[in-house]
């Protein structure tokens, strides 16, 4: 089991007042206090580990969740905000004694400036309806994780998400440009905003990314992008992983710059095209190259791409030369992470490496891959190196999830070994808390813990996230 800190005894014995007070502040269908509902909100898509929270409170204004916050701030309440709980990481599992704050009810779309290129909207939009609000007026908002579908802006802030054309226009935080956040003693800050860069700390970048460990963010200021004249994806297979992992090294050193690289090995490629049958070749590792631009950029860009990857013999290279080839290319890509699902219990990690070190690091999987004799299947972004092994376990098999999760925890060491880091988009939460050790000394740990004094002296929000139990203890004991 998830090792997690022993439930207050005394919030637990003040349940029926607490649960009173939020009732005090907020509609009666905004408060989740039954035991069966709150079971919804037991866990994210880290569905291994599960508790269903004392409640569940979905506010729907700033000044709603400023008011549940200082409830539970006088009252010593845990809060776990959550966006629409499609983390991985366990980023929004809550506790026993803790208030899950959900941002689902706050959708609305609050000022949209073309001139200015920037939206402000409500944090529980989804980041796909973000791009919807603006798409007609020829605008898009660029970051576009795989779960773009339901995953909500509050989210994408807390883990700092990415997706498929990051490599080009950047994750959450380069296209971030102010937030409303409020702090767990109810008050509410506003960082950043409507213009290029604000004066003083650069608080907003300590936001971006921090887990909700911070206060919880209900605006967010974004930059919008005209639509690009065309772009135009090119599919090319190769019958070894370390020869794909070449071709992307070759191709980031000729300074191309696609707008997406994507990488899919044999055992996703035979997944997605039994789900979706996208017309995949049958090969060891697949590309999927996408330039953007005018005409002839995108024809000069296509070029120097052909002309690299036919140096490492490609079994196919195939470019799409029309809206219909473009689609039936991304769609078994799309469909990569659904069509695992149906064949296999699967946990899917985010380590970031060098491009440079693909060609080692997707060896090295498969040699660990065998030793621990779990599948490992491999869909991520290999432009900017950000990592998505999917381990293949039976959840019924007694020892299986054990084993997946140390498999895990050795390929994650591994990107922190060769230059990289833990995670790329997914965030730590309570996934990698064990592991920050790799990645950071006692120093740089208690530099990060002083940011969490700093904001949040109770440490009640999100406090069993990011960093390892023993290193926060007297903190939250204190």
């Amino acid at each position: 089991m998830m090792d997690m800190p022993i439930p207050d005894a005394m919030v637990l014995d003040r349940r029926d007042r607490i649960i009173a007070g939020l009732l005090d502040l907020l509609p009666a269908e905004a408060v989740i206090h039954d035991p069966m509902e709150t079971r919804a909100y037991e866990c994210d898509a880290l569905t291994a580990y599960r508790c269903a929270p004392l409640a569940a409170v979905l506010p729907a204004t700033t000044q709603e969740v400023a008011a549940v916050l200082r409830l539970c701030h006088a009252e010593g309440v845990k809060v776990v905000p959550r966006g629409a709980g499609t983390s991985l990481a366990g980023g929004s599992l809550p506790t026993a004694d803790s208030i899950i704050l959900g941002v689902a009810r706050m959708r609305a779309v609050l000022e949209v400036d073309y001139p200015n290129r920037f939206i402000r909207v409500q944090a529980g939009m989804t980041n796909l309806s973000v791009t919807g609000a603006v798409e007609e007026d020829g605008f898009f908002y660029a970051p576009d994780p795989s779960s773009q579908l339901a995953c909500a802006i509050a989210g994408n802030i807390g883990m700092n998400s990415g997706g498929a054309h990051c490599l080009k226009y950047g994750v959450t935080t380069n296209n971030l440009l102010g937030v409303t956040i409020v702090l767990m003693d109810g008050t509410v800050v506003e960082l950043g905003g409507a213009h290029m860069d604000a004066p003083g700390l650069d608080l907003l970048g300590v936001v971006c990314g921090s887990e909700g460990q911070l206060g919880v963010v209900t605006e967010a200021t974004l930059r919008i992008l005209p639509k690009p004249e065309g772009a135009r994806p090119v599919l090319i297979g190769f019958e070894s992983n370390e020869v794909a992992g070449e071709c992307v090294s070759d191709i980031i050193k000729a300074g191309v710059l696609p707008v997406a690289i994507e990488f899919m090995d044999r055992p996703c490629i035979r997944a997605t095209e039994a789900f979706a049958k996208a017309g995949y070749p049958d090969c060891e590792a697949l590309l999927i190259i996408e330039v953007e631009g005018s005409a002839a950029e995108i024809d000069e860009q296509m070029g120097l791409i052909s002309q690299i990857a036919r140096k490492h013999d490609p079994v196919e290279l195939r470019e799409s030369r029309s809206a219909d080839e473009s689609a039936r290319i991304w769609l078994g890509r799309k469909s990569a992470f659904g069509a695992m699902g149906q064949i296999n219990d699967y946990m899917c990690l985010d380590g970031t490496i060098p491009v440079s070190s693909l060609p080692h690091v997707l060896r090295r999987i498969g040699e660990m891959s065998r030793d621990y004799g779990l599948e490992v299947a491999n869909v991520f972004h290999a432009g900017d190196g950000n990592m998505h092994p999917l381990i293949l376990f039976d959840a019924n098999k007694p020892g299986d999830l054990e084993r997946c999760e140390q498999l895990g925890a050795d390929i994650l060491t591994l990107c922190v070994e060769v230059g990289g880091c833990l995670t790329g988009e997914h965030g730590v939460g309570v996934e990698k808390r064990d592991l920050m050790t790799a990645q950071y000394d006692p120093a740089d740990l208690e530099a990060q813990l002083r940011v969490k004094d700093a904001f949040d002296p109770k440490w009640l929000l999100n406090p069993a996230k990011v960093f390892p139990l023993d290193a926060t203890a007297s903190r939250r004991a204190a």
